[in-house]
């Protein structure tokens, strides 16, 4: 099973993504600071491991005698929008500030997504007929989550049950978490797939040949829109043209009620030079302008269901603090 990261006694062990596919580089994380540099430069991305590795951040902080408040504040600022990050942060919260304590409460969590990957898994398998074609974008696997996957969790479940026959991966610009990470993880697997250009995807859909959609979600607000990453919302509409059931697969610690619409969820912009280069190299004129947002949103119409560890959820959408409690 691929997993992102990997506790030791004193220090987090975490597979920088920034290397894949072509070196597995480990980092030895031991203070706070660096795991949040670890989360904004995308050495872990992913929003449930985002949220872990948060979790285990406040633990180092702990075993080394550093302010709470200090250190809860500096994770929440690395990405601000998944909300499974501030999902763990607040469970966190309620241990006490004493690092054994918080060491197993960061445990309970990344055993507790396992099994919610894996829970997903087996409610995917009812969005899909036998022997189907499916079409996913960005990373949303093994490395993504404690190491099942939440979407790819959905067609790795699928494929293990006899249901894929072909899937198209988004390259996912423009960092392509899919080129280098979600190709890694099929090829790891042995599921049979092709990647594609993310303008691609339209005209595949267009030919009739792809049973279903599975997307990730990095916050889905009350009423069902939801935040993933930047291309999502372009699937979305192509899909429903063409009549392809369109499925977002999140643990249901990435709902936010407190998010009452789409359009209040923050979205992060990121640096221009993940656009004008590419592994150090640029490609655009120097001074190019450039806007660089790492997610859209989906509004809720264009959501044929959400799957989450409870079940399918069907339209329409009413997420409650009450019904995740």
């Amino acid at each position: 099973m691929l997993r992102p990261f990997e506790w030791k006694s004193d220090h987090l062990l975490l597979l920088d993504q920034r290397h894949l596919p072509g070196q597995e580089v480990w980092l030895q994380l031991e203070t706070v600071e660096q795991v949040a540099e670890a989360i904004v430069d995308m050495a872990v991305r992913g929003a449930p491991a985002i949220g872990m590795a948060a979790a285990y951040g406040l633990v180092l902080a702990a075993q080394r005698g550093h302010d709470r408040a200090a250190a809860d504040a500096l994770l929440r600022a690395s990405r601000p929008t998944a909300v499974n990050l501030f999902w763990a942060l607040d469970r966190m919260a309620r241990v006490p500030w004493e690092a054994p304590a918080l060491l197993q409460e960061a445990i309970a969590i990344e055993e507790e997504d396992r099994a919610m990957n894996q829970a997903m898994g087996r409610w995917g398998l009812d969005c899909l007929p036998e022997s189907a074609n499916v079409m996913t974008i960005c990373n949303t696997g093994g490395i993504a989550t404690s190491g099942w996957g939440t979407a790819l969790g959905v067609i790795r479940t699928a494929y293990e049950n006899g249901r894929i026959r072909h899937v198209y991966a988004c390259e996912t610009r423009p960092r392509m978490q899919g080129l280098r990470l979600t190709a890694w993880e099929l090829m790891q697997e042995g599921i049979p797939f092709q990647m594609i250009v993310d303008s691609a995807a339209t005209s595949i859909l267009a030919r009739g040949e792809i049973d279903a959609i599975f997307v990730g979600a990095d916050r889905i607000a009350g009423n069902g829109d939801t935040a993933n990453k930047i291309g999502t919302f372009m699937l979305a509409v192509a899909a429903e043209r063409f009549g392809v059931p369109f499925y977002v697969v999140a643990p249901s610690s990435t709902i936010d009620p407190q998010t009452l619409h789409g359009r209040d969820i923050p979205i992060e912009e990121r640096a221009a030079e993940e656009i004008t280069e590419i592994e150090g190299v640029r490609i655009a004129p120097e001074g190019c302008p450039v806007f660089n947002p790492a997610f859209d949103v989906t509004p809720h119409e264009f959501i044929t269901g959400i799957i989450t560890e409870r079940g399918l959820h069907r339209p329409p959408y009413v997420f409650t603090a009450a019904d995740l409690a």
